[in-house]
């Protein structure tokens, strides 16, 4: 196989309502997508980064840039056998995981294709009802909160997971638990505290929550690990987990019970799949975090979830929650019991919609 073009083009989507977190709040999305084309065949995938360099260091900008100036010479023209060679083509890139990802995970798109098979069969998928929890930021209300919380039980969402940070967590269990005491509940603080606010945190326990996700500092394990022998809570990292030996690690020194799993932030689907093995032979449960993905980046986040150790409910949630219409058809919808279906057409499985595409673009360049 030869990477014959890249075609870059950023899009702007409006959410239909902000999604704010402990970095702040978003109303709009800047996307970056990437096609990919080889022997006739065109595959998709999205940069899953924010527009700032708040979650992590890379943005909308900078993949960009990585991708224009430096991976595309890296693979274009190149020949490779399969999707899994372009992490080793890729190497010489130190970081910038979401913005290589998009290149690696359009090949599988393509590669799921020639093969006549869904992507999530592609990659071994064992399931194809996959069990859906939401995300649900910082509201200005407690009450608006809690009322978006009955919203999405009653749309059959099996897990709530609400954003927390200080001045904006014990209160608010409180009143979630005392409204809900018997839902499957998480909170995501995006390391919005520290080692030192360990007697604050040991009072989420009373919460019953089925984990905390990222408390302390972003590119830590080890002070994890500390606050996790100090409390009853399961705690869940993200941010700190870039490949699989980040995952080892945390697994070895105790630092968690349970990893988010973000394709992009791994690098994508060779990476996400040697973190599944490991993890599932550890008996760790993962689950797929999101980024508020386009439809594409929605669409791998299904096929990933698939695989066998995704045994918790991710945050791969339907397209209306966020977009007033979606990139691709037909658009993610979650059944009243809370589960997405994986689709069976070749690749990808959802047709991606040129003309809404186009008319959210603000830039495009090919790069042959």
């Amino acid at each position: 196989m030869k990477i014959e073009s890249i075609v870059l083009r950023e899009i702007r989507m409006p959410l239909v309502s902000f999604f704010e977190t402990s970095f702040g709040r978003t109303t709009e999305r800047r996307i970056l997508l990437v096609e990919v084309r080889i022997g006739g065949e065109t595959g998709w995938g999205e940069v899953t980064c924010g527009e700032t360099p708040f979650y992590s260091h890379e943005t909308t900008d900078t993949a960009a840039h990585i991708l224009a100036d430096f991976a595309a010479p890296l693979v274009l023209g190149k020949s490779f056998q399969k999707a899994s060679e372009l992490p080793g083509m890729l190497r010489l890139i130190r970081g910038h995981n979401m913005a290589k990802a998009a290149i690696e995970n359009a090949v599988w798109d393509i590669e799921a294709r020639q093969a006549a098979l869904p992507l999530w069969r592609y990659l071994g998928g064992t399931r194809r009802e996959i069990p859906c929890g939401v995300s649900i930021g910082i509201k200005d209300r407690i009450d608006d909160l809690l009322a978006a919380i009955e919203r999405e039980l009653a749309a059959g969402y099996r897990r709530i997971k609400i954003k927390i940070k200080p001045g904006w967590d014990l209160a608010v269990l409180e009143q979630v638990r005392r409204r809900f005491p018997d839902i499957l509940l998480m909170g995501d603080a995006n390391s919005a505290y520290t080692l030192a606010d360990l007697e604050h945190l040991r009072q989420f326990d009373r919460f019953r929550l089925m984990m905390l996700e990222q408390p302390l500092w972003h590119d830590d394990i080890y002070f994890h690990a500390r606050l996790q022998h100090a409390l009853e809570t399961p705690l869940c990292l993200d941010e700190a987990i870039h490949h699989a030996r980040d995952a080892e690690i945390a697994i070895e020194l105790g630092a968690c019970r349970i990893i988010n799993v973000k394709l992009g932030r791994v690098g994508g689907y060779t990476s996400a799949l040697e973190i599944e093995r490991l993890t599932r032979r550890h008996g760790l449960p993962i689950w797929c975090g999101g980024m508020l993905e386009s439809g594409v980046g929605r669409a791998h986040n299904i096929a990933m979830s698939t695989l066998e150790n995704f045994s918790l409910p991710g945050d791969v949630s339907a397209s209306k929650r966020y977009w007033h219409e979606d990139i691709i058809e037909p658009e993610v919808t979650v059944s009243s019991n809370g589960t997405i279906t994986a689709p069976d057409s070749p690749g990808l499985g959802f047709q991606v919609k040129l003309d809404r595409i186009r008319a959210l673009t603000v830039w495009e360049k090919t790069l042959v």
